[in-house]
């Protein structure tokens, strides 16, 4: 998961330590509130991703759930768009736009942040 989380830290100017806490309440969102088979696939082709997901509680459910818990780990709403963005252009690099896009488009509210 580190060279996920350097790739979103740099992207989005912010440091790694809360780049990986966001980019693990991003990725347990996507599987608690996205469809299990395209996430999945979004998982497995970012590197770390199950590690992450292993770790912790078991995350938001929601858009309003994951803004809450990137707010409660200190990011501001800035901040929360430039890592939305950050993550969705890694994911794409290793998943390819397609997935990312129908993981996007399945869950009513993300395609405001990313």
């Amino acid at each position: 998961m580190d060279d996920l989380v350097a790739q979103v830290a740099q992207r989005a100017g912010i440091d790694p330590a809360m780049a990986a806490a966001a980019v693990t309440i991003i990725l347990k969102f996507l599987a608690n509130a996205g469809p299990r088979d395209k996430v999945d696939k979004l998982i497995d082709d970012l590197p770390g991703a199950r590690a992450a997901l292993a770790s912790g509680d078991r995350g938001p459910a929601d858009v309003m759930g994951a803004f809450s818990a990137l707010t409660g780990a200190g990011l501001g709403m800035g901040e929360i768009q430039s890592v939305a963005s950050a993550f969705g252009s890694v994911a794409r690099e290793h998943a390819g736009a397609g997935v990312v896009d129908e993981v996007v488009a399945s869950i009513p509210g993300l395609s405001q942040f990313v």
